[in-house]
Parts: C-alpha cells; sequence; structure tokens
C-alpha cells in the first residue's frame, strides 16, 4: 500500500504582546520557541520563533511565533511570509489590543485567507467576560476573511480547549491549496547562524520549487553562490526539501557574516535583485493620506528597505482605505517576483499604512505616470498567458524565455506551454525567443516594402542578402527570427543567403545577356589561369558599372568564386581540383605537390589552399596539408 507524502502547512501566530502566542505554541507541540536568553529573561518574544505539530491525516504544521510588542513589528513582517494560515490569539482579559489591530491588518494585506482564532487566558476569567471577549472578537472580524474563522477559547496552562484547537488547525491545514509545483526555488532567509561541526546554517521557509543535498544554489541580492552540504526539515535530515517546509540548509560557500535576513536563495544564474517595483497598494483606512514621493519602509518577504512611492495616478495622494498603483523606488536592491505581497510603514512614526501586490519587477523605465497606470491595470486584470503577451508585446522583437522566467519564476518548460496556449511563437534552440505573431507579420511586410524598393534600385541583382536586410533594417534582432519571418510570408522567397520578393525575376537587356556571358565564358577559358579582372570587364561590352554588377551576379548565383579581389575562379576550375583530391583522400602533400598536380604557380597555389581549407577540403597541418 502506497503511503501518502506528508502535507506541510505553515501556520503563523498573530496578536498583541503578552496574550500568550509563545505559550499557547508551547502546549500545543510541546517547544519552547523562545529561544534567547533576552527573551526568557522579558518574558516577551523579540525575535521569531519555530515549532511543528503532526496531526493525523498525515499533516505537519509548522508554527512560526512572532513577537507582538510594537518595537519588533519588523521581526514579525519577516515571519508572516509564505504562511498558509495565521492563528490569531486574543486574550479574553484584554480583548483587541493595538498590536492585534496592526498584526490582523498586516496578514490581511498578506492576502493570507484561512485562519483561527484563539481566546487564549479563557481560565482568568469569569463567564460573562468570556462572553463579551467572544463577541468583541466576531465584532471586530465582521466581514473580514476571518469573519467564519473558528473562534476556540483556550487555556494554554490548563490544556483546556487545546485539543479543539488541534482539531480546528487539522480542518484549516487540510483546505490549504497544494504549493505550485511549476516554480524555481525560493528559501527567502529568515536567520544565519553558524553551528560548531556544521558550519553556517539558514533557516525559512521555502516558498517555491525544491532543494536537495549537494546542489548550487545563489543568495539574492548579491549573487553568492553556495552549495548545500545538509538540509534538515523539522529537525530531521533529509536529502530533499520541497515548497511549504520550514527549512535549515548547511551551506557551504560563505561566511555566516555574509548572509542574513532578508536574502533569498534561489536556483543560481536565473534572476536578478530590482531597485524598483511597480504595484497595487491598499492604505489602511486608519493612515494618514499616502502623499506622492512620500518615504515609506517597504517590507517584502523576510526584506526591508527605505522606499520613495511615486503615485500613477491622479490625484497626488491616495485616501485612507483607498487602492491605487504605485512605484516604488527602492533605496537597496531586493529579490521579488510579480505576485509577491509587501507592506509599508511610515518612515516615523513607525506603524503599518499599507501593502499591497507586487504587478512588475522589471518594468520598463521613462514611462509617463498615465501610461504606466494603464499598463498596470492591464497586468492586474490579466493572467499569466495575458502577462506573457503584454512583456512580449512591448519588447522590440520579444523576450527570451530565460527572461521570462527571471520575471515570473516559473520554469521554463511551462511558461513555453502558457505562451503556446497564448498564441505566442517559440522560437529558437540555443536561447528560445517568445515572439507575438504581429511582430512576425510585421518584420515581413516591412521587408518586402524594403525588397521592393531594392528590385527597383537593382534590378539585375537576385535579391539582398539577409545579413544585409538584418543590419540595417532590424539592428539587435537574432537572425533565427528575421529567418522566422521571412520564411512565414509568401510574399518573399528566401534563398541560400539571399532574400527576394517571391515575384521579382531578373530581366537582362540583349546586350546584358552578352556580357554575362562574355564574363563567364573568360573565367571558363581561364581555368586555373584565371583572367585579370579588370581585362575581362573591360571587353565584356557594356559600361564599367553595369559591368561589375553582372560580375557580382555570376559570383552570388555560385557560377565564379572570388578567392580575393583579384583572383575570380570558374566554378568548373574549382569543381576538377576538388575531385583530383578526393582521388587522394587521407594523403600528405606539399604546396609544391599541389603545384605539380594542378600546374599552377605559387601565385595560385596559395590562395586555391586556403579556400579549399575553408571548404574542409584540405587541413593545414604545418609545413604540409592533408586531404580529409
Amino acid at each position: 500500500m502506497e503511503i501518502a507524502p506528508m502535507r506541510n502547512i505553515i501556520v503563523g501566530t498573530a496578536g498583541h504582546i503578552d496574550h500568550g502566542k509563545t505559550t499557547l505554541v508551547g502546549a500545543l507541540t510541546g517547544i519552547d520557541t523562545d529561544r534567547l536568553a533576552e527573551e526568557k529573561r522579558r518574558g516577551i518574544s523579540i525575535d521569531l520563533g519555530f515549532a511543528h505539530l503532526e496531526l493525523p491525516a498525515d499533516i505537519r504544521i509548522g508554527f512560526v511565533d512572532v513577537p507582538g510588542h510594537e518595537r519588533f513589528v519588523r521581526n514579525m513582517l519577516a515571519g508572516a511570509t509564505g504562511i498558509d494560515a495565521v492563528l490569531l490569539v486574543i486574550a479574553a482579559d484584554e480583548s483587541i489590543k493595538p498590536q492585534t489591530r496592526e498584526h490582523f491588518e498586516i496578514c490581511r494585506l498578506l492576502g493570507i485567507t484561512r485562519g483561527v482564532v484563539a481566546l487564549t487566558k479563557c481560565d482568568a476569567v469569569e463567564t460573562g467576560l468570556l462572553e463579551l471577549a467572544k463577541l468583541e472578537a466576531q465584532e471586530f472580524l465582521a466581514g473580514s476573511f476571518l469573519e467564519k474563522a473558528p473562534l476556540v477559547p483556550v487555556s494554554a496552562l490548563s490544556g483546556e480547549g487545546v485539543e479543539t484547537l488541534k482539531q480546528e488547525l487539522a480542518r484549516v491545514a487540510a483546505s490549504v491549496p497544494e504549493r505550485d509545483a511549476t516554480r524555481h526555488l525560493r528559501l527567502p532567509i529568515d536567520r544565519a547562524f553558524s553551528m560548531r561541526g556544521f558550519g553556517t546554517v539558514v533557516t525559512g521557509t521555502l516558498s517555491d520549487g525544491s532543494v536537495g543535498v549537494e546542489q548550487e544554489v545563489e543568495a539574492l541580492p548579491g549573487g553568492k553562490r553556495l552549495r548545500v552540504r545538509g538540509i534538515e526539515v523539522h529537525g530531521t535530515s533529509v536529502e530533499q526539501a520541497s515548497a511549504g517546509q520550514r527549512t535549515a540548509l548547511n551551506v557551504a560557500g560563505a561566511e555566516t557574516s555574509q548572509l542574513r535576513r532578508g536574502i533569498t536563495l534561489t536556483d543560481p544564474g536565473l534572476f536578478a535583485a530590482a531597485t524598483r517595483a511597480e504595484c497595487e497598494v491598499e492604505l489602511l483606512a486608519s493612515a494618514r493620506p499616502l502623499k506622492h514621493a512620500t518615504p515609506v519602509h517597504f517590507h517584502c518577504g523576510t526584506a526591508e528597505t527605505t522606499a520613495t512611492v511615486h503615485l500613477l495616478e491622479p490625484p497626488n495622494a491616495l485616501a485612507p482605505g483607498r487602492r491605487g498603483l504605485a512605484r516604488f523606488s527602492l533605496q537597496k536592491p531586493l529579490f521579488f517576483l510579480p505576485g509577491d505581497r509587501f507592506i509599508i510603514r511610515m518612515f516615523s512614526p513607525v506603524v503599518t499604512i499599507g501593502g499591497g501586490v507586487v504587478l512588475d519587477a522589471n518594468p520598463p523605465e521613462k514611462l509617463r505616470r498615465t501610461v504606466a497606470a494603464e499598463r498596470l491595470r492591464k497586468l492586474s486584470e490579466a493572467d499569466l498567458a495575458g502577462r506573457l503577451g503584454i512583456w512580449v508585446r512591448e519588447a522590440p522583437y520579444g523576450l527570451e524565455l530565460s527572461e521570462l522566467v527571471a520575471r515570473t519564476g516559473v520554469r521554463a518548460d511551462v511558461l513555453a506551454g502558457i505562451g503556446e496556449s497564448a498564441g505566442l511563437s517559440l522560437l529558437g534552440e540555443s536561447q528560445p525567443c517568445m515572439v507575438a505573431p504581429e511582430w512576425l507579420k510585421s518584420a515581413a511586410e516591412r521587408s518586402a516594402k524594403v525588397l521592393q524598393a531594392f528590385h527597383r534600385a537593382q534590378p539585375l541583382q537576385a535579391g539582398l542578402a539577409k545579413e544585409e536586410l538584418r543590419t540595417k533594417e532590424f539592428p539587435g534582432v537574432p537572425a533565427f527570427l528575421l529567418e522566422a519571418a521571412l520564411n512565414n510570408s509568401s510574399a518573399i522567397a528566401v534563398e541560400r543567403d539571399i532574400v527576394r520578393l517571391a515575384s521579382h525575376r531578373r530581366v537582362f537587356q540583349q546586350d546584358e545577356q552578352e556580357a554575362l556571358t562574355r564574363i563567364e565564358e573568360a573565367f571558363r577559358r581561364g581555368g586555373l589561369q584565371v583572367p585579370a579582372k579588370s581585362e575581362v570587364l573591360t571587353a565584356c561590352g557594356v559600361a564599367p558599372h553595369k559591368a561589375r554588377t553582372l560580375l557580382e551576379i555570376l559570383i552570388r548565383d555560385g557560377r565564379l568564386a572570388r578567392l580575393s579581389d583579384e583572383l575570380i575562379f570558374h566554378r568548373e576550375a574549382l569543381e576538377s581540383v576538388r575531385a583530383l583530391l578526393a582521388g587522394r583522400q587521407g594523403e600528405r602533400f606539399s604546396v609544391g605537390d599541389f603545384k605539380e598536380w594542378t600546374g599552377v604557380s605559387r601565385k595560385y597555389a596559395i590562395p586555391l589552399l586556403e579556400y579549399f581549407d575553408r571548404e574542409r577540403v584540405t587541413r593545414r597541418q604545418g609545413d604540409t596539408r592533408v586531404v580529409l
């Protein structure tokens, strides 16, 4: 019988200082999450604490216990990263307090949609006060994501209600959807320390992807590469950890001082930190109006920095309780992706005033505010396929698949399928590029206009060199993309390195046709003793500029081959030498031998041998050559 895998759910505590969060987690798990000496001395949580609880139905809950004191809300924010549900703790003897409200608003702004409410210290109040505390909690939560959440009176000291609370946590945990398995590794670090006998250890909640022993990871920002020496999940050594697990990594390649809270470990070579983010932001009803160009504290994941808010919509202030679109200019680079939630706090005094969701971590520069706002509205309303379409279409010719991975965090194979379903084309092999069909059509139409003008000016030419077309008309566009656009058009014909209108036919006047024949015949008769180019062109019977054009036509058509500016051979002469060498396959020979075989002088022998080296018919080895 196949054993079902353990489901890992992260639950974060929230609530006012001294409402019993740490004591309650201890009663649920048997683990004291206060690990610092000062925490034990003062009897309050200062930093994050961690514990775990295994429940029936193969559910393991990892608790992130956060401090409730207002001075440590920044630590609370780091702990709230990646949680699936909240355990909101309200003391029955004090009811709703300032940090109850602030923690609750933070959870709401972070997009948390599930939770359980624990009414702690229920043994310390009379029945009437307990009922009043219940009513106040229900009134406080009305209309919110916790309006219908279980509300469990509990005493961590006597054990009353603890088993009921476990049952409610199990029900909530069972409703949490599976983590998205289509994304690359992201582990925001919330602790970094040194452990005797192991070295550097970092911990965090694995928000995306998976990580294995001996895997290379990259620390962002900074880009330092590390090797994972060992992994623990809830104190147990494992070979691999996956999204949703509280994870400790023993890493090599960095000292503890080089890693800190706010750094994210991810798959190497894919991502970069950013100093700008365009977002949808919500201002709390209790906040003052947020003015354009206001400095704030910006918290995303376990990281924080100061930032300046640039509102993108009029008026130049966001009213309390309203939503708006904004660009944040960050003082230092952070790593985040579209869809990540963030919190903003006033610069001074430092209180939570709002939060929102990142819409673009790599927005175009120098867009007018109205244009940027309209673009963000489209991004906010679109699913992933729609966002791919927006990003691809606003790029000059499309985006490399690697760039889209960097923008989304989604694996390349998944993005390729989503792009295809959205009507986008994925072209190229070594560096695939996602392109909109409109660009392919537009590039073909533009090329056709260029070719039409070229044929009018150069009617005797077979067509325009593809590379010349790309260099002049599509600078920066990869050759394979232009090739795809040209091949996609029935109006354009591609013949080796030449491109022309499919309807184009060269029509020679009688004197031009006769001159063309004279030039070719002169080089054919010359064989390996080629005539002087100037003499042939002078004797062909047309004006010099037209004679040069006819010579180039013969070369482009492959009837003549130019080895140097003055040495032009007929194709038949070169093929005769190729056949001669083919009969000597594997034979080593000198320049003198070649002169004897062909009857040519050194003047012709060296350019001919260099030509056949390029054609991979011969290969030079010191002073001799070998026939391949």
